[in-house]
């Protein structure tokens, strides 16, 4: 039997005016001992990186080890889990609680578990948790977290049906469930239920909040309706409760770029400064999107006096080198990058975003031996390169047809990737081709055994080795069999010929 103990500190109650900062409450436990115990779980948890990766046996060794956990602590850990983004886990442990006894449905443990699957599983999971819970049981926050669902998924009849069964319950009067719908009509294009939802807000008196107000500027933005665009920013501007911020001029300024009004959106983005400089410093995701918008229209003049006023913020660089990467601008990019490795700070934190970005920037230009040397430094220096950077140089040289150098770069991705990696399908596509073409057995045997798949399956079939390697249902037994004989040799090429994700790869041998 399980040694759980029951926390004496349920939930508080849920303030209404909330949206979703409702998940937990503080869960201090009374005594350091428990408290330095629950630590320990933690961080037997938070040590499985991979998502795929269950959590659920490090739970129940806890518990055969005789070790005791409170609910209370279990939700801190979900709330940690959740703002790690790590959200696969934290569904496993409020699975766990509920298999154990310990999670008995109570209001606050269904909005939690139902925005887990919303999140982990999309809206048809979702939908069957909502529709399991008693109607005398369902918050509004549950409406609200399905209707979200809905709405990222484009669902579009399933949410008004939703949103009719809200109104029916009174739930209709809240800005979050006009936001949402506005913001699902927004992504679908459909421009005059848009509007049609902006009346109904007027004519019930529901105050427009600076959410309703960027929904309909992106919207119109996105779609260049200029009129509309400028006639939100005039209701924003008269409005003295919401105001512009530096983001709606940004989103303006957006607009009025893909309109071709360089001289509109540039009066923008200086209106969009000026309300950052008013404040005691700027956000980092304010001046990252300045970054882009002048990278978006190659001022980079502009950019680099945007960067001289951010860049003592943390993680700007990522920005301004990707910034400087679309004006083509390597050696800036290479000087910005040598800056961010001389913080100190730097070296705590993952450089795989910094390297993806320099590889990708070199073979773009075909600077092969840049992008070598690049990703060596970068071992010699400790940093060890992530398997994608390592792929993405071998890309570029299946691009550039040097085969040998693409094989090795994809074996360096190999050796360097986690549980769960996989590579370009195209790329290692070709690389097998390569190697079958090549007709080295020790070679194609050494490559193959990076894959996982056992080396005395046929090395002659190359797509037939992709298809294990990427599909997990078929069955080695099953493709060893088809390889080692006694199907004929052209029917057996014909169907791998028309399973090639690119033809194309062909002319390079």
């Amino acid at each position: 039997m399980m040694k759980l103990v029951s926390s004496p500190n349920g939930f508080k109650s849920l303030p209404r005016q909330r949206v979703f900062g409702f998940l937990f409450n503080s869960t201090k436990t009374q005594t350091s001992k428990s408290e330095t115990s629950s630590d320990i779980l933690y961080n037997r948890v938070s040590s499985v990186k991979d998502s795929k990766v269950s959590i659920v046996p490090i739970l129940d060794q806890w518990i055969q080890d005789g070790n005791t956990i409170k609910k209370n602590q279990l939700q801190a850990m979900i709330k940690q889990l959740k703002l790690s983004n790590r959200f696969q886990h934290a569904l496993q442990m409020s699975q766990w609680m509920t298999d154990k006894g310990h999670n008995n449905r109570a209001v606050n443990d269904n909005i939690v578990r139902l925005e887990l699957i919303a999140k982990v599983h999309g809206s048809e999971q979702a939908e069957e948790y909502f529709n399991d819970i008693p109607k005398e049981s369902k918050h509004v926050y549950m409406y609200q977290i399905l209707l979200k669902t809905y709405a990222q998924s484009k669902s579009v009849e399933k949410a008004e049906c939703l949103w009719r069964e809200m109104s029916d319950l009174g739930f209709d009067k809240l800005s979050f469930a006009y936001n949402t719908m506005l913001y699902l009509y927004a992504k679908v294009e459909q421009y005059e239920k848009m509007e049609n939802i902006v009346d109904e807000m007027s004519e019930k008196s529901i105050r427009a909040d600076r959410f309703t107000y960027n929904i309909q500027l992106n919207a119109y933005a996105a779609a260049s309706r200029i009129s509309e665009v400028e006639k939100i920013l005039q209701t924003m501007e008269a409005d003295a409760n919401v105001g512009l911020n530096s983001y709606s001029y940004a989103i303006a300024a957006k607009g009025y770029i893909k309109a071709g009004l360089i001289e509109k959106a540039l009066e923008m983005l200086k209106q969009s400064e000026k309300v950052i400089s008013g404040g005691s410093q700027g956000k980092k995701s304010d001046y990252q999107f300045l970054l882009k918008i002048y990278a978006s229209i190659g001022r980079k003049e502009d950019l680099y006096r945007i960067w001289n006023l951010s860049k003592s913020l943390w993680k700007v660089h990522y920005c301004m080198i990707m910034s400087l990467l679309k004006l083509d601008d390597i050696t800036g990019a290479e000087k910005i990058l040598e800056e961010w490795e001389s913080n100190e700070a730097s070296d705590t934190l993952n450089d795989f975003p910094f390297h993806k970005l320099m590889i990708s920037a070199y073979c773009k230009n075909n600077l092969f031996e840049k992008a070598e040397m690049f990703l060596h430094q970068a071992t010699e220096k400790g940093r060890k390169p992530c398997a994608t950077s390592w792929e993405i140089l071998a890309t570029g040289f299946v691009r550039a047809n040097q085969m040998p150098k693409a094989v090795e770069a994809m074996k360096a991705a190999f050796l360097a990737s986690q549980n769960g990696w996989k590579p370009d399908h195209d790329s290692l596509t070709a690389c097998l081709l390569y190697l079958n073409h090549l007709g080295d057995a020790v070679k194609t045997e050494e490559f193959v055994r990076l894959l996982g798949i056992p080396c005395h399956m046929s090395t002659d079939e190359c797509v037939g080795l992709q298809d294990c390697y990427y599909n997990s249902e078929i069955e080695v037994d099953k493709l060893d069999d088809r390889n080692g004989g006694g199907s004929d040799d052209n029917d057996e090429t014909d169907e791998h010929e028309t399973k090639l994700p690119n033809p194309k790869l062909n002319a390079l041998f």
